[in-house]
């Protein structure tokens, strides 16, 4: 029975012994991992925010070809009724500007 209680308290020993280094290990790479996790968070809402300038610069150069291919294309025509656009095309600009 003596035996039995000792081998007990041996096993109990080994295994908080071995236990404390497996803990600190597995914590560690818990650590780790978030940090990992959230530098990938920083460069995906990184990533986003370029995304979007570059969506904005691409729709103001949209905007603007389409405006010079517009005056392009009323200086050239004389067609009454683009001569027509051609009038009003300053005055809806002057009163929709960005």
């Amino acid at each position: 029975m003596e035996d039995l209680f000792a081998l007990g308290i041996g096993l109990v020993a080994i295994v908080m012994i071995f236990s404390i280094p497996l803990t600190a290990i597995w914590t560690t790479h818990l650590r780790k991992t978030q940090k990992f996790k959230a530098q990938i968070v920083k460069d995906e809402i990184e990533l986003e925010k370029l995304k979007y300038n570059n969506f904005l610069i691409e729709t103001e150069k949209m905007r603007l070809d389409l405006q010079q291919k517009q005056t392009d294309l009323l200086e050239s025509s004389a067609d009454p009724i683009i001569l027509d656009l051609q009038k009003r095309v300053p005055a809806e600009t002057k009163t929709s500007s960005f």
